[in-house]
């Protein structure tokens, strides 16, 4: 991990080398003041040498300034590397999620990934600049500043540094609770901010719903949990500063007890044991320092752990002696293909279908029975688990993802829209489009003229999900963005079913544009919107258990008809 975490400092070996040096200087000019401490009290007070007080203390002092303008730099110029680090780190970790399967987005909530794109990244970066300064600085001062200790007394020094091991076995011991603490403390942040994303994100359906109390009680719920677990951190932390703290006041007791001893031996003169006094905390005050470091070092560490799981996620990635392809003619074939997800195993069943080039082929079936399951491999979002699936003679395996799913076009029925402008939504469909691509694109979706009624027409911003949009002008717009990819092969997955019917019938005229000339595959809960469809297959349970087209199904009376007389029982049935 110690490797890993290291790379990220070579971009910036420049600025942490000054920065280092900086630190080993500051700790440097730390130890002259008990030297000239005890040079005055053994040699120039007693010998009345005034002027060389004075000189001292001008020396002193602009060994201070200096030491100021080293602090600047430190604190300036190294959180600066902190936050290139944790922007780097922030990148690292945005393009991985966008390489990670769909999958894992099923598996983990967008606040707690956020999470660690920020706390979790907010720490590191403050370890990374605070953690080698602070070692360099503490261990160069208790090295120094035993060494000058040593020379005022070897054997007083020898007895002050025993105590050493003893603090840092507690701290050792003390450190393994804090660790735990800190963890379920990172866990409960993300349970926070999961909460939040979610609440925030339903406001509507809330306030909709009058259901805030609700709300309120899974947020409290989840801020309960973090209380608990910052309970347990700071309990931690407690014990261990409290232990460390007593452990370096016994410094102070064992230096007075010695010391004096030492005097009263005549082991030791009054200006010797005076500077002693004085440059003890030299050798303490690194250690305390070293203490407080523990607590961000575990904080920046659990960040790090938690930055690394999803770093080693396994990305999606293309199979061996997969190739790029061009514009694909759009024949599908499922050969014998069985899928499952983790808590269900038998969503698709030995499914076999073809599907020829430009032909309208619907799903249909009970919810749940695998429709949705079937247009999400197609693309590749799931790996199958037997069986193989081929466009054009080829297996999806051994065509390249960017290349699979730039020939694949998806209407769902709750698109996704960014929150940016009505032209950067739809050039999401091929970006290198030009604005006249744009416009037509909206037109042919029979968006155009609406969006020249916007007060700022095609830069206007829609808000968040298209919030300042109506359900049909997203689905328009999602349509418009197909378009100008220009896909050979369409995947409509209930595009128009969360739309009433007048809606229904204007978005119907901008797929019917759409469908033509290309591959396109329909589900539809909407029996009235497949109809004219070339082939429909009946899936329930996992497995197709008919198939043909809509007067074939009709005369099979079995359950398409029943499906298509439940949804038309106030009309005769029709054939």
């Amino acid at each position: 991990m110690l490797k890993r975490f290291a790379k990220y400092y070579k971009p910036h070996k420049v600025l942490f080398s000054l920065d280092m040096l900086a630190s080993l200087m500051v700790s440097l000019i730390t130890v002259v003041y008990p030297m000239i401490t005890r040079t005055m009290l053994n040699s120039i007070i007693p010998n009345r040498r005034y002027k060389m007080i004075v000189i001292f203390g001008l020396v002193l002092l602009s060994l201070y300034i200096i030491r100021m303008l080293l602090n600047y730099f430190i604190q300036y110029k190294g959180h600066i590397m902190g936050v290139h680090i944790q922007a780097q780190m922030r990148s690292d970790l945005f393009n991985h999620l966008q390489k990670l399967p769909f999958s894992f987005f099923d598996n983990n909530e967008t606040g707690k990934i956020m999470s660690r794109l920020t706390d979790d990244l907010f720490d590191i970066s403050e370890l990374a600049h605070h953690g080698p300064e602070n070692l360099i600085i503490t261990t160069i001062s208790i090295i120094v500043s035993f060494v000058y200790l040593s020379t005022i007394n070897i054997w007083l020094s020898l007895i002050i540094f025993v105590c050493v091991p003893l603090l840092i076995a507690t701290s050792l011991i003390a450190r393994k609770r804090m660790n735990s603490a800190y963890r379920e403390g990172r866990r409960a942040v993300a349970e926070i901010n999961g909460a939040l994303q979610s609440s925030i994100s339903g406001i509507r359906v809330t306030k909709a719903f009058t259901n805030s109390e609700k709300e309120s009680e899974k947020f409290e719920a989840g801020n309960t949990l973090f209380k608990e677990a910052r309970r347990d951190a700071y309990k931690a932390m407690g014990e261990y500063h409290a232990l460390t703290t007593f452990i370096t006041d016994v410094f102070n007791v064992v230096v007075l007890i010695a010391g004096g001893l030492f005097m009263y031996a005549g082991r030791i003169n009054f200006a010797d044991y005076s500077a002693f006094i004085v440059s003890i905390n030299l050798f303490i005050g690194p250690i305390n320092s070293l203490i407080r470091f523990m607590e961000q070092y575990q904080s920046g560490v659990t960040g790090f752990e938690r930055f690394l799981e999803i770093l080693d996620t396994e990305p999606e990635k293309d199979d061996a002696g997969a190739k790029d392809v061009e514009r694909l003619e759009g024949n599908i074939e499922f050969r014998n293909v069985s899928y499952g997800y983790d808590d269900d195993p038998d969503v698709l069943k030995h499914v076999n279908l073809r599907i020829n080039k430009g032909e309208t082929f619907a799903l249909v079936g009970p919810s749940g029975g695998g429709k949705t399951t079937i247009c999400h491999l197609i693309p590749k979002f799931y790996d199958i688990r037997s069986g193989e699936i081929l466009i054009d003679g080829m297996r999806i395996q051994d065509i390249a993802m960017s290349s699979l799913r730039k020939n694949i076009g998806i209407v769902q029925q709750d698109n996704f829209l960014f929150n940016a402008s009505v032209k950067d939504n739809i050039l999401y469909g091929r970006l290198d489009a030009t604005d006249e691509e744009v416009i037509e694109a909206a037109k042919r979706a029979n968006i155009h003229d609406f969006i020249m009624t916007l007060d700022e027409g095609y830069d206007t911003v829609i808000g968040e999900r298209g919030v300042k949009l109506s359900g049909g002008q997203k689905q328009r717009l999602c349509i418009a963005r197909v378009f100008l990819k220009n896909p050979p092969i369409l995947i409509l997955d209930e595009a128009t079913s969360a739309l009433d019917t007048a809606t229904e019938m204007m978005i119907q005229q901008a797929l019917d544009e759409l469908c033509k000339g290309r591959t396109t595959i329909v589900v539809a809960h909407r029996l009235s919107t497949i109809r004219n469809a070339d082939r429909i297959a009946v899936i329930s349970g996992g497995e197709i258990i008919e198939e043909g087209n809509h007067e074939e199904l009709m005369q099979a009376r079995s359950m398409y008809a029943k499906l298509y007389s439940q949804q038309f029982r106030d009309m005769p049935l029709v054939v």
